[in-house]
């Protein structure tokens, strides 16, 4: 071969994965999760202080815009439904590309299940993977969720799962994400409406410990090890829900190791009374995950708590912060309806139709 020979090889090769790689960026299946990735990809850099990551009770109960707008903190979520916890130490270390947080944010639920109930579910954990850029990183995230080698490729390379979404690729809404950026207009909360009433769980009598299974053991072990290693500090958050005593009692466990290994454990659910959580209004699901009442709460309560525990920069009204602001004003708009349409449900007795499993 000789050297011009060489270099159309290399540059038809270059082409050949760009072209690859926008088209799969585009036709990746649009929704809240990937809006919420592709606009985290779209912040400025070094403009993010706090990443929370976590499963489904994140990206509902803890406002970005809100704790911008009223405590000046710069925070994003980076949370997927039913995320394993095997994805966190990957979704740090991607957050950490482009920004410098000082402080992770972490939500334990998911850590009181075995993994394997979610492993072979390929939906949860394309949720990671299929919503990172490719890079290393999104491979040795892959290796460590996907235990079937001979799967893997359909995870590289996503578009084998996506082929069939050529109808995106004239979308402008999705058009627009093929470089994997796009803002979003709420810095990635998903505002929840309806009412599923239910009672307020009473753990506050168990104080036994039981250990977490041996490979949730083994991540939380490791996830502590990076943090250290990296030199951020973390908080660790358990969100309002029907916990059952057992639940309770691993995060029990959890305390004493997070403790020990010098971290903060907040359960927003020994706070009941402080954050002014109704398990009679506040949630949508009937205990699991909060609406917009309860997200203003849980937001208000974490934003207190931040300020008062950790020293983090007050963005308000500084340069390159003025999306954050169109946000916030964005969000006290639509909160206001959102709260007042779960008014009216709650006076009207209508309540969300329950999901049964």
């Amino acid at each position: 071969m000789t050297k011009k020979q060489a270099v159309r090889a290399i540059l038809f090769l270059a082409l050949f994965i760009f072209i690859l790689r926008t088209v799969t960026y585009i036709i990746r299946t649009n929704g809240d999760v990937k809006d919420r990735f592709v606009g985290f990809y779209a912040e400025k850099e070094n403009t993010i202080d706090v990443i929370l990551v976590g499963s489904s009770p994140v990206y509902p109960a803890y406002s970005a815009p809100k704790l911008y707008g009223e405590f000046g903190i710069a925070a994003y979520p980076l949370s997927t439904n039913n995320q394993r916890p095997r994805a966190i130490r990957y979704l740090l270390e991607e957050a950490q590309k482009t920004q410098t947080p000082s402080l992770f944010v972490i939500e334990l639920k998911m850590f009181t299940m075995p993994d394997e109930e979610w492993e072979d579910t390929m939906a949860f954990t394309r949720g990671v993977t299929d919503n990172l850029k490719y890079s290393l990183n999104r491979v040795r995230a892959i290796n460590a969720l996907v235990s079937d080698k001979k799967e893997r490729y359909t995870y590289y390379f996503d578009i084998f799962k996506y082929h069939s979404n050529w109808k995106t690729l004239v979308l402008p809404s999705q058009i627009a994400c093929w470089r994997y950026e796009k803002s979003h207009p709420l810095k990635g909360l998903k505002i929840q409406l309806g009412v599923g009433p239910t009672q307020a769980p009473d753990v506050s009598g168990v104080t036994e410990a039981e250990p977490l299974v041996p490979e949730q053991t083994e991540v939380l072990y490791d996830l502590l090890s990076y943090i250290r290693e990296s030199g951020q500090d973390a908080l660790f958050l358990v969100s309002p829900y029907t916990m059952e005593p057992e639940e309770k009692m691993r995060y029990n466990y959890m305390r004493a190791v997070i403790e020990e290994a010098g971290y903060a454990m907040l359960d927003l659910n020994e706070h009941a009374a402080e954050t002014g959580i109704d398990f009679a209004t506040d949630f949508y699901d009937y205990g699991d995950h909060v609406n917009a009442l309860g997200e203003a709460k849980c937001s208000a309560f974490l934003g207190e708590y931040l300020h008062s525990h950790y020293t983090l920069p007050d963005r308000r009204g500084q340069d390159g912060y003025e999306s954050w602001d169109a946000a916030y004003q964005l969000y006290l708009g639509q909160q206001a309806g959102a709260e007042a349409s779960c008014l009216a449900d709650i006076a009207d007795g209508k309540w969300a139709p329950e999901v049964i499993e």
